[in-house]
């Protein structure tokens, strides 16, 4: 499922993080958990990884990470306003947890408008005692299963600097 230099790079990530002492949480959207199989693909995971929450509906974002509805209603799922809420309100839900990550958009090959596109996917990054990072990628229709993944590497790459921004 993972080429070898994505596996490669995560296991880099995680041998930072374990030996930062920092643990991680996901939120994730479009990926529907691929991250966290991204994460825990490697032995060891479990020094760093402390949760992934696949919030995919309106209503589990809401619930499990505490997303306002009406910032739900006023800009969609697939906004970087949902997205930072999505990654600051799963690092505050995290006992453990310091840094954070979550993913919305629209894998494809349905559910494109003009102004949210297939392959349109927003991030953020939170980390205690920092600024929220966000990043917004613009895959195209490069197939849903693409998507995911370039996703799912995008997330990891947000986490890596978030790990440096920890450590400055």
């Amino acid at each position: 499922m993972f080429d070898e230099a994505l596996i490669a790079k995560t296991q880099r990530f995680l041998e930072s993080a374990e030996a930062q002492g920092v643990r991680v949480i996901c939120a994730e959207s479009c990926t529907g958990g691929l991250l966290g199989a991204l994460l825990t693909h490697s032995a060891g995971a479990s020094a760093v990884m402390e949760a992934s929450l696949v919030t995919y509906s309106n209503e589990a974002k809401a619930a499990l990470l505490g997303v306002e509805p009406s910032l739900l209603a006023r800009h969609g799922a697939v906004s970087p306003l949902v997205a930072k809420a999505m990654a600051e309100g799963a690092l505050e839900r995290s006992p453990e947890a310091a840094l954070s990550v979550s993913i919305t958009g629209i894998a494809g090959p349905d559910g494109g408008t003009e102004h949210k596109p297939v392959g349109l996917v927003h991030f953020a990054c939170a980390a205690r005692a920092r600024e929220t990072v966000q990043l917004e990628k613009r895959f195209g229709e490069i197939g849903r299963a693409e998507v995911r993944i370039k996703s799912a590497e995008a997330a990891l790459d947000m986490l890596s600097d978030g790990l440096d921004r920890l450590r400055g």
